[in-house]
């Protein structure tokens, strides 16, 4: 082989290894890039459980609200502090830290 055509194959292998390594380089990027997508993914999936399973619990709250008049009047002397006609309510002072 003459010295131009062993120059012109370096030339060709390099730019093949430099291809290659820019591809591998594009690759690895990327795939970090998938995986920081599923991971996010994921977490926006739990949220999602969360929020699914705390609307349940609110629509029970609201079923029960409009259903159950004992649940309405245990909510309003817990919450409100209403009583009754004719109830008395005692309130005794909290004992002091020790």
């Amino acid at each position: 082989m003459d010295t131009r055509a062993l120059s012109r194959r370096r030339l060709g292998i390099a730019a093949g290894v430099l291809l290659a390594a820019s591809l591998a380089g594009f690759g690895v990027r990327e795939s970090i890039h998938v995986w920081q997508l599923r991971q996010e993914l994921r977490a926006l999936e739990r949220d999602v459980s969360t929020l699914i399973e705390k609307q349940r619990k609110l629509e029970e709250i609201a079923e029960r609200l409009r259903s159950d008049p004992a649940y309405v009047e245990k909510l309003a002397r817990e919450e409100v502090g209403m009583v009754r006609e004719g109830e008395t309510v005692l309130k005794f002072p909290s004992q002091p830290p020790r």
